[in-house]
């Protein structure tokens, strides 16, 4: 990240920007005010930082790397998480940081970041409004996610899968909310739940596990269209 540059609308009057089409994948971070839109559209599961151990929300969008399987049948994505809009942005206290050598901006090609009178133009608008809610999100999100903890809701989930071009796919480290736990929980702890909010996103976290299934359906129907 030695590249990051502050950004401003005089250094940087001419830099443009090229829309992530898809955003990072296959696994990707959101935040609880993602979930119920999420969760109409694909898997919600957890996942431990590689270097601290804590859980965080995100997103399957595919099976492997560049593997995009959301539905999307208008040609738009099902579900665009907040970290695709902010692909190569990063929070710098109060300030915007960007990284020039990300792709999208390393071609030079795209929409520009200030109109001429150095205002955010909308694409500009839409990465900082993308960063608010990963920000402002962020506190709320771990407050979920200590609340699944803290009534043992959390269970490791192993998602092993076999194509119709004989390729098998695991898929590990993942978590999910169990529903067995949920239906055990007695009536204090589900009332603490459901006042903080917490209990609808739980529901909504397991209940989305039934992408998972449909997305191998989509792959194994791109296998039999492109193989």
């Amino acid at each position: 990240m030695e590249s990051l540059q502050l950004l401003n609308n005089v250094t940087h009057a001419g830099v443009r920007v090229r829309m992530a089409d898809k955003g990072p994948g296959p696994f990707v971070r959101i935040v609880s005010s993602e979930v119920p839109t999420a969760a109409a559209a694909c898997p919600i599961l957890l996942s431990k930082h590689a270097e601290t151990g804590r859980f965080y929300l995100g997103v399957l969008t595919g099976f492997k790397p560049e593997e995009h399987l959301l539905d999307s049948p208008d040609g738009r994505p099902a579900f665009r998480p907040l970290e695709a809009d902010r692909e190569g942005f990063f929070t710098a206290q109060e300030n915007i940081a960007f990284d020039p050598d990300h792709p999208r901006f390393a071609s030079g090609e795209g929409d520009p970041l200030f109109d001429a009178e150095g205002q955010p133009t909308p694409q500009l608008r839409a990465v900082q409004n993308a960063l608010s809610r990963l920000v402002t999100g962020s506190d709320a999100t771990e407050d979920l996610i200590a609340a699944l903890l803290s009534a043992r809701l959390i269970e490791p989930i192993d998602i092993a899968l076999s194509f119709d071009d004989g390729e098998k796919l695991r898929l590990d480290g993942l978590y999910t909310v169990s529903l067995d736990g949920l239906d055990d929980l007695d009536d204090a702890a589900a009332l603490t739940l459901f006042r903080a909010g917490h209990l609808r996103l739980a529901y909504a976290i397991a209940g989305s596990l039934h992408h998972i299934s449909l997305m191998a359906r989509r792959r194994n129907d791109r296998l039999g269209r492109f193989g």
